[in-house]
């Protein structure tokens, strides 16, 4: 489930000169070193810059190895590829930055929220059929300074957003050389899970306003309530910035927020009881929405994740619906 919640995601770029693939993987982890595995799954956007380049945005969760509940953000895996078999089978190496967030118990029964950076080395293997579907065999290795390093092996399905003209990687679309967002005004509904043993949940609620700046750039802010649970009781203000893509017509738009979140969490009490504390945390988010409804072209549902990234081991993970209004 929180696999396909992800890759609406995550999954965008703001590169204007390239044609974009969606993927959604499963496999297994193994850490290195020592016999312990679990199972993974992952979620990418990929777009190509000429026929032996490309770069990906990418989501990867590690599954539940002993002590250590691991995933992260591939922000920028610039990758090499050579096409062959008539273009229908793209072999790719990359490497790029691991932003990764760790949630583990030390000593034995203080969960933490560790964050950091390692490197990402990948190979695939991409078949392109008749069809804009894909098939996709993929290795990465995470390796890093102040965590577990892994080696991860998944099968995925793909999917080309953007038409090819003929079998293989679709290089260079049109460009879209108007902002497809105006005005937006969005009320949302969904849950909170808290990255914590036996993940806490809570009902969630935001109102969001969003404008285009660009045509591959949005901004927003927004009011989100965390709803309350037995570890949080958080809410605040949301300011993002929006690299975002149109398709179909512009009916899909996918797109991948970074920005800061300002925030009370009246779990986390001073000790004279007299309210909770603010904060300024980081939030990466991804979205999805649908527009130019037959009935009206001014209504939008969208889908909203956001990644909480806390000091203070109260990271959540936040997924929303919601009903919009352009204008």
């Amino acid at each position: 489930m929180r696999l396909l919640l992800v890759l609406i995601l995550l999954m965008t770029s703001a590169v204007p000169v390239a044609a974009g693939e969606v993927f959604l993987f499963y496999g297994a982890t193994d850490q290195q070193g020592v016999p312990d595995r679990s199972f993974s799954y992952a979620a990418e956007y990929r777009e190509g810059l000429g026929e032996h380049w490309a770069i990906s945005i990418g989501y990867l969760n590690e599954g539940h190895l002993p002590n250590h509940h691991r995933d992260g953000l591939a922000p920028l895996t610039l990758w090499w590829r050579m096409n062959v078999m008539d273009r229908r089978l793209s072999l790719a190496v990359g490497a790029g930055p691991y932003v990764y967030a760790d949630t583990t118990e030390n000593p034995p029964g203080v969960v933490l929220d560790r964050h950091g950076v390692g490197g990402l080395l990948g190979g695939s293997a991409t078949w392109y059929f008749d069809s804009r579907f894909l098939l996709q065999a993929r290795v990465n290795w995470i390796n890093t300074k102040d965590s577990i390093d892994t080696l991860t092996a998944l099968v995925g399905i793909g999917y080309q957003l953007d038409a090819p003209v003929k079998t293989g990687p679709l290089p260079r679309p049109p460009f879209h050389r108007e902002k497809k967002t105006d005005n937006e005004l969005t009320l949302f509904v969904g849950e909170t899970s808290v990255n914590n043993p036996g993940s806490p949940k809570s009902l969630a609620w935001s109102v969001e306003y969003r404008r285009g700046l660009y045509p591959y750039l949005d901004v927003s802010a927004s009011w989100l309530n965390e709803g309350d649970n037995v570890l949080i009781r958080r809410n605040g203000l949301i300011t993002e910035l929006w690299p975002v893509r149109s398709f179909f017509n512009d009916r899909l738009s996918l797109g991948c927020g970074l920005g800061a979140y300002l925030a009370v969490d009246h779990r986390n009490e001073d000790p004279s009881g007299e309210g909770g504390s603010a904060f300024a945390s980081g939030i990466m988010s991804a979205t999805v929405s649908l527009q130019n409804f037959s009935f009206d072209p001014n209504w939008t549902a969208r889908f909203v994740m956001h990644r909480i990234v806390t000091n203070y081991n109260k990271d959540t993970d936040i997924f929303l619906v919601g009903l919009g209004y352009r204008f």
